[in-house]
């Protein structure tokens, strides 16, 4: 199968890792999520540390669990947003993510029942949305983290112009 983007073709089957051949997302989702989940792992980890201080040099044993995960999520947060990748086809949208579970989505567009594009307050003051597919199946993780604020506001347009297309067909 072979796909047109950005006006030279590329050959899905021959794509080792499929994210490579996709459309990126903003690499300011590494500094949302920095800014969302290590704020939380620094302050556990000076809690235990005082409790270490105070009491008993148990504690310290939660400071160097949270200092683990705190390099942990420094190191895997890049990687993740980094295979974070959309790319429409003719009758579906891909979406891939994931560096130690790689999912590969694929969402029919006669499947998509609704479009919502979200952005919380990190996400608006980095100038990003959040684009989230509703199917009919209850298990499909089917949303796109990261999206430049006005590609999300077009991408939902297309897509719920190509889902109500293939409703009406159905």
């Amino acid at each position: 199968m072979s796909e047109k983007k950005f006006g030279k073709v590329v050959d899905m089957d021959k794509t080792l890792e499929p994210y490579k051949s996709m459309n990126p997302v903003l690499p300011k989702l590494t500094t949302a999520r920095y800014i969302a989940r290590l704020p939380w792992l620094v302050i556990i980890g000076v809690i235990f540390a005082v409790l270490g201080f105070m009491f008993s040099t148990w504690w310290y044993i939660g400071t160097g669990i949270a200092v683990a995960l705190l390099i942990w999520q420094v190191w895997l947060i890049p990687q993740q947003v980094k295979r974070l990748g959309w790319l429409e086809t003719p009758d579906e949208l891909l979406i891939t993510k994931g560096k130690l579970w790689h999912i590969f989505t694929v969402v029919p567009y006669g499947r998509i029942q609704f479009v919502d594009v979200t952005a919380g307050p990190i996400e608006r003051a980095l100038g990003m949305k959040t684009l989230k597919l509703n199917t009919a199946s209850a298990t499909s993780d089917s949303t796109i983290q990261g999206l430049p604020a006005e590609v999300a506001d077009q991408l939902r347009e297309r897509l719920a112009t190509q889902a109500r297309e293939r409703m009406s067909g159905l």
